[in-house]
């Protein structure tokens, strides 16, 4: 065995991410069953990055209890997907909101809560950006076209044909370090957005359209970021790139390896 340790600890070097999966009915070969779905661009995207990409798939016992999995990982990002109940934020459901299963936002709170007390580095993206938001206490608009008065949040349904979209980054912020701009190009495709700012958090970017929260961030902790675009979308994104190094740089699988 000892022969093959420089291998060993070359792979283990490798920041672990868990990514939070939807439960939804898919269809493949001869089956039209539920499923655990992730996109495959974020997969690539931490891969591209150098990091280790592992599904996470809504867990009951996790959501009460979130330690056994997050010591496994060096990083937690929390995709797109379907609306987060309003239940989960004290709010009655508007006639547009599409919720996905209460069984993944009590899951991905229970993640994103504990893994931001524990200075775990968290990357949420679309609907990941309004969970941290949910997990820190806030709240949310539930349907953008009839709050903001346009739909130049979601132009083309289920695509981001023309979806090129400004966001107004704050200076000194860790989303304007990350982009390493003021004014910053994104892909967009969202119907909600970030309303009441949950506690810790603080808002770091703007829509230029109408001056909707873009990006939210932790100012106490190392990395904590939510955007509302879609950096896994984007190949020239720096976003998803900066959140797998911070995450390699503390990572404690590695520096595991290293002193093995």
């Amino acid at each position: 065995m000892g022969a093959f340790k420089p291998y060993l600890v070359s792979m283990a070097a490798r920041p672990v991410i868990g990514i939070c999966a939807a439960q939804e009915r898919a269809k493949w070969s001869v089956w039209d069953q539920e499923a655990v779905l992730l996109p495959r661009n974020y997969v690539s995207a931490v891969q591209g990055a150098g990091g280790i990409a592992v599904v996470l798939a809504p867990d009951p016992e996790l959501a009460d209890d979130p330690s056994e999995a997050l010591q496994l990982l060096d990083g937690l990002l929390l995709a797109g997907g379907a609306d987060i109940d309003p239940s989960s934020y004290g709010a009655v459901s508007h006639p547009e909101t599409d919720a996905g299963p209460l069984e993944r936002d009590a899951f991905e709170i229970g993640m994103a809560s504990a893994a931001i007390e524990l200075d775990l580095p968290v990357l949420g993206i679309c609907r990941g950006m309004q969970l941290i938001n949910v997990a820190c206490g806030g709240t949310l608009l539930q349907h953008l076209p009839e709050s903001q008065g346009h739909e130049e949040h979601r132009r083309v349904l289920g695509s981001f044909d023309g979806a090129d979209h400004d966001v107004q980054t704050v200076d000194g912020s860790l989303v304007s370090r990350v982009t390493g701009e003021h004014t910053h190009v994104t892909l967009s495709h969202h119907h909600q957005g970030v309303d009441r700012v949950g506690e810790g958090l603080v808002i770091s970017a703007r829509a230029g359209v109408d001056g909707l929260p873009e990006a939210i961030e932790m100012p106490d902790r190392t990395f904590v970021l939510g955007v509302q675009w879609h950096p896994e979308a984007d190949p020239a994104s720096p976003v998803v790139g900066e959140f797998v190094r911070v995450a390699a740089r503390q990572s404690r699988h590695a520096s595991a390896a290293l002193h093995d």
